[in-house]
């Protein structure tokens, strides 16, 4: 008990000291002659994709759409800003989530900012769809990227229950409120309402692709068959436009807004304080040590996901 409270104090100020430093760090600032030829803004989507805010998913690897489409919103308004380079490093996510940022990416170039996309080390399935909608995609040649699919898993864990002798009594309101059940097997007509949410989803992935990347839907279904390309492939496929690494996207967001000579970057976040201080490897290790003092850090599943 007295090592529990002590661990408690002790995670306490951890994370008193990081708040502290987030709040106190200040913004990165672009040199002031950069300003009248303007800058590109650089927002990073980094882990799998959820709907809501960093407070509520998982601090070390998620990317929070409210988060990701707030700096959107920010880059929009802001005048110095010609362009905006998305970074991605993520194997997806949710739909509504992809959508929601996409939606944002869609207004943020109706404002009048050029947008390329980045990928990292993958850039997959919900990411894509991210990356679709915007002006260019740039991917290192080895980049994991395509997935373009969806998926829906769910557990049934009714041999379980009846070997460690535990049951269920459900009550409800209609024959299919508790569809997706752990305690039974799915019926026929509730595979069959499943399947028909995953075509729908999968259709709107499509048709978002299909219009994105100036492809015939049917084009674009022979390749949503769920497989990943490499970089390399994906242009070959005309799913991206360009091989290149990070820097190769900020030059070509500048050149496509005009900015002439290397362009000035600012820096609009989603930012995770965990990431900073400690790096991927270091933060989902934090995560790790203060998940028995705060069980609220695992992020909710999802009915489907675009992994």
């Amino acid at each position: 008990m007295q090592k529990k409270f002590i661990a408690g104090i002790v995670l306490g100020i951890v994370i008193l000291a990081l708040v502290f430093a987030a709040v106190l760090q200040p913004a990165g600032k672009p040199a002031e002659n950069s300003r009248n030829k303007g800058e590109v803004g650089i927002i990073y989507i980094e882990g799998v994709i959820a709907s809501g805010r960093t407070g509520g998913t998982s601090l070390a690897d998620s990317a929070a759409s409210e988060d990701i489409a707030a700096a959107l919103r920010e880059a929009a308004r802001d005048p110095r800003l010609k362009a905006v380079v998305i970074r991605l490093n993520s194997p997806g996510g949710t739909a509504a989530a992809a959508q929601e940022i996409s939606a944002e990416v869609e207004r943020l170039k109706k404002s009048g900012k050029k947008v390329v996309a980045s990928m990292g080390d993958t850039a997959a399935s919900g990411a894509y769809w991210i990356a679709a909608g915007t002006d260019r995609i740039v991917a290192n040649p080895g980049t994991t990227t395509g997935s373009i699919g969806v998926i829906m898993e769910r557990y049934d864990l009714q041999g379980l229950y009846e070997k460690i002798g535990v049951g269920t009594e459900t009550f409800k309101s209609g024959p299919h409120k508790d569809m997706g059940s752990a305690s039974r097997p799915s019926t026929a007509e509730e595979r069959a309402i499943f399947q028909s949410m995953i075509d729908d989803i999968y259709t709107q992935f499509v048709e978002f692709v299909a219009q994105g990347r100036h492809k015939d839907i049917s084009e674009v279904r022979t390749l949503a068959d769920g497989r990943v390309y490499t970089g390399r492939q994906a242009i070959e496929l005309g799913l991206v436009d360009q091989l290149g690494d990070f820097h190769d996207a900020v030059l070509l967001a500048g050149s496509l807004a005009g900015i002439s000579g290397e362009p000035a970057v600012v820096n609009l976040g989603p930012k995770n304080i965990f990431r900073q201080l400690f790096g991927i490897t270091g933060a989902n290790a934090f995560r790790q040590s203060v998940r028995p003092f705060l069980p609220y850090l695992d992020e909710a599943g999802s009915p489907y996901q675009l992994q």
